[in-house]
């Protein structure tokens, strides 16, 4: 049974040494242990070994028994930086990733990060990781310094991935007021999953699901709260005009061919999911190596899930395979 783990984040170390070395928006500090601490506003990330060491990373992976992760950048993204400075790091990024995949596939593959506070640098990056790194497709976050992914400053990027077939995953990231999500880490644990709720319903709402039908666009943690909102996204089409300007079918249709990443390891939840989308839509992920995540979880939730042995192993591993051309 083939195990392709499609959300977990990894640092270059190329990039944490652009980060330390102050060409950068983000502060970097060491803790006691002697991982880097990357600070951004209203939350920080300790790069632990996995996060940073490709070596021990598939190690780890061997000893888990998955086969193949989809590697990406994680949080705060390039799009904090600079023009100048995100395209320059992005690209970075997408090259070390190219490395990694060049050196240990089948064990990784990778989507592309982006410079996205830069639209047009981003679509010249996105070109070239898809036509000249050959990645899949990119991951995206779920608003952009405050501009939200529906903005039409981002059609032409979508106009593109629609023409390649591309995956877009939708990554959380800061929600745009966090003062309200300051204390017990409210803003990953909560502010996080509303974000992705708030991108995709967006997305759908303006037309750009319809207008680029074929975007393969996944969702992190089970779509947020997607699959346990979208009846109530489709009352809104019934009831306001503004809900049906751009589109004309209920919200729910589009949401339901979009693809939804297992970081959520509650069994009536995944449930929910497949009853939601299917289990051709839902993809295994981790959140490795984030204190929050964990390869176990994800395997014995997944593996214990009361469903046909076809559609889990679909879920493990099929599915992605099929999506990421894997």
């Amino acid at each position: 049974m083939r195990i392709i783990d499609v959300h977990n984040h990894f640092y270059p170390p190329a990039y944490i040494d652009a980060l330390k070395s102050g060409d950068s928006s983000v502060r970097v500090v060491m803790d006691p242990q002697g991982n880097p601490e990357i600070h951004y506003p209203g939350d920080y990330n300790v790069a632990v070994p996995g996060h940073r060491d490709i070596a021990y990373r598939q190690g780890v992976l061997e000893r888990e028994g998955v086969d193949t992760q989809v590697i990406t950048l994680t949080t705060p993204g390039t799009h904090v930086e600079t023009a100048a400075r995100a395209a320059r790091l992005a690209s970075l990024v997408n090259d070390a990733f190219a490395q990694v995949i060049s050196e240990r596939a089948p064990r990784f593959s990778a989507l592309a990060t982006l410079p996205l506070n830069d639209p047009a640098a981003a679509l010249k990056e996105f070109r070239r990781a898809i036509e000249e790194l050959k990645l899949p497709g990119a991951m995206l976050f779920s608003n952009v310094n405050g501009v939200p992914l529906a903005d039409e400053r981002y059609w032409p990027l979508y106009e593109a991935a629609d023409g390649y077939g591309a995956v877009l995953h939708i990554h959380p990231t800061n929600p745009v007021d966090v003062s309200a999500m300051k204390a017990y880490w409210l803003m990953p644990l909560v502010g996080f999953l509303f974000d992705t709720t708030i991108a995709a319903s967006h997305l759908v709402f303006s037309g750009v699901a319809d207008r680029y039908p074929r975007i393969n666009w996944v969702l992190s943690h089970l779509g947020g709260a997607i699959p346990y909102l979208a009846e109530r996204l489709d009352r809104g089409f019934h009831a306001f005009p503004e809900c049906r300007a751009h589109i004309d079918r209920l919200p729910s249709e589009y949401l339901k061919g979009w693809h939804y990443d297992t970081v959520n390891f509650d069994r009536d939840a995944l449930m929910l999911a497949i009853s939601f989308a299917g289990a051709d839509h839902v993809l295994a992920g981790s959140d490795y190596p984030h204190a929050i995540g964990s390869i176990p979880a994800m395997n014995a939730a997944l593996k214990s899930l009361p469903i046909a042995a076809a559609d889990k192993e679909a879920i493990l591993g099929g599915n992605a395979a099929r999506l990421y051309k894997l």
